[in-house]
């Protein structure tokens, strides 16, 4: 059994400055503030709105900027959040290869532009040089890189998440103003309780 050397070994608690946590590899260690469930959130808030789509929400929002309700204190809130993943096509060792090559190709060109500015002589010929490269290797690394998958992911997707619903918060302060605003504001608001 070794022991312990270091800034940590002189560490026992009740000692003097016993109290202090050792240093760890980032720095002094610190007791959690407040009530230990993370950082502090700042002042409390209130709903004032509920609504189906992000449209609406922002419209809400774009009524209290316009009327100089001090927006920096509300916030827009998705609930009920879901991940779609939406299939966009069948991926073929064929056109694993020809996106890659459109990737390939766009880096070559970078590079092939990047050795351009310092050719003396024909710069244009570089450049394509470069571009075509970076089209061949592409495609080869798309190929190869589908190709390892070995069938298990023969599909393209994109995925995006989407809420349920949006609510507007502001902070409890300014609930009252914000709510008068609104009343006023003659679009379909549905409260938070609706």
């Amino acid at each position: 059994m070794t022991s312990a050397s270091g800034p940590a070994a002189n560490w026992r608690p009740g000692a003097q400055g016993g109290d202090l946590l050792p240093t760890g590899a980032a720095g002094r260690l610190a007791t959690p503030a407040g009530d230990g469930n993370g950082p502090q959130t700042g002042p409390p808030t209130v709903t004032i709105g509920s609504y189906p789509d992000y449209p609406s929400a922002q419209r809400v929002v774009d009524h209290l900027a316009d009327n100089r309700f001090p927006v920096e204190h509300s916030a827009i809130i998705g609930t009920n959040l879901t991940l779609v993943e939406t299939v966009l096509g069948r991926m073929t060792t064929g056109r694993a290869a020809l996106l890659g090559a459109g990737t390939g190709a766009w880096f070559g060109l970078f590079i092939g532009l990047l050795f351009g500015i310092f050719t003396v002589g024909n710069w244009l010929a570089v450049i394509l040089v470069g571009l075509v490269i970076g089209a061949i290797w592409g495609a080869v690394f798309g190929a190869v890189t589908h190709a390892m998958t070995g069938g298990r992911r023969d599909f393209t997707s994109a995925s995006s998440l989407r809420a349920g619903q949006y609510a507007v918060t502001v902070d409890a302060q300014l609930a009252d103003q914000a709510r008068q605003l609104l009343g006023r504001m003659g679009m379909g608001n549905r409260p938070a309780n609706a």
